[in-house]
């Protein structure tokens, strides 16, 4: 049974699967030897069927009154019906480092769709950067932001701003604060199921942004096909140190890992087992107080490619990867 957002979109070839960003899937598969069944909402079978699902799917799906729950009438447990034979469901959980193990390694339609998508992404920072000014609000930053994403088709899953006052703050919510002399923007955008993180800075220059590449630098030379996802974490985490920061820097807030159909999935630790694949996206967002760093890239024999990549943004050059700098107010 799949049921979950990034496990449908997943499998269905890049389908929106909501309604409510907040809300849960509006279908779900039994995938099974005998061939897949789609449980949808009755009241979203249509729009589905015309313009998300591929024609052998929109064939399989059994239309579920809008009351009733598609993950029960999946399992038998409004119809009664055997879901599969011998009764017995398997849910993602009990498969679930097989499933982050096929999402993880994309096929090369999914690397288009991405290379796109973070084209996309990194294009609205710059667009919406160029506008900005110490005097605009962090909601108005945002307001920009979501209005070009959406534009181009793509869900904002998530939308940070921070101004100068608000910096410490590593999940900044935008609130009606001016932006300042230094700015943080952070994009998390999803088209076709796949998902793109981005950060940007705009304004003065930090006096740790040097720092915060280089040890997203670590991480990155640590992820490499066939590498443990604890092992890159653990020689990722090693770079804070290096860097002359607080060797526990890395616990007051995550770092990050692979991503895909999910923000991150999973996010790393050092007790995520899960091997690095290739091709595999990975979202690594080290980060202190008033200094992150944060773009998508895929892993792969080749090394690292930037996917969240606008030729117009100010970079730097860090272990032979362009990195992005701040961008002073126009």
């Amino acid at each position: 049974m799949l049921t979950s957002h990034e496990a449908l979109s997943w499998y269905l070839g890049g389908a929106r699967t909501h309604v409510s960003l907040a809300g849960p899937p509006v279908l779900a598969v039994r995938a099974a030897r005998d061939g897949d069944t789609l449980y949808v909402s009755a009241n979203e079978a249509d729009r589905l069927i015309a313009e998300e699902l591929a024609a052998d799917d929109a064939a399989r799906v059994v239309r579920v009154p809008w009351y009733e729950s598609v993950v029960a009438r999946a399992t038998g447990g409004a119809s009664g019906d055997a879901p599969v034979a011998g009764g017995r469901v398997i849910g993602e959980a009990d498969v679930a480092p097989q499933l982050r193990a096929a999402r993880a390694e994309l096929v090369a339609e999914e690397v288009d769709r991405y290379r796109a998508l973070g084209r996309a992404v990194a294009e609205v920072l710059t667009d919406v950067a160029a506008e900005l000014s110490p005097a605009t609000s962090e909601r108005a930053a945002a307001t920009a932001l979501a209005a070009g994403l959406v534009a181009r088709g793509i869900d904002p899953l998530v939308l940070l701003v921070a101004g100068d006052e608000r910096l410490p703050h590593r999940h900044p919510l935008p609130t009606e604060a001016r932006l300042g002399q230094r700015a943080m923007l952070v994009v998390c955008g999803r088209r076709h199921g796949l998902i793109a993180n981005a950060t940007r800075w705009v304004g003065e220059i930090g006096a740790d942004d040097d720092r915060i590449l280089a040890v997203e630098a670590a991480f990155f030379a640590a992820t490499r096909p066939g590498v443990r996802l604890d092992e890159a974490f653990r020689a990722g985490c090693r770079g804070y140190a290096d860097a002359g920061f607080a060797p526990d820097e890395w616990t007051r807030h995550h770092q990050g890992g692979p991503t895909g159909y999910a923000g991150r999935d999973p996010r790393a630790t050092d007790v995520t087992r899960d091997v690095v694949r290739t091709p595999h996206a990975f979202a690594w967002n080290p980060s202190a107080p008033g200094a992150k760093v944060e773009d998508t890239v895929l892993i792969s024999d080749a090394g690292v490619e930037v996917l969240t990549v606008d030729p117009r943004w100010p970079t730097t050059v860090i272990g032979g990867i362009a990195r992005p700098a701040a961008r002073p107010f126009s």
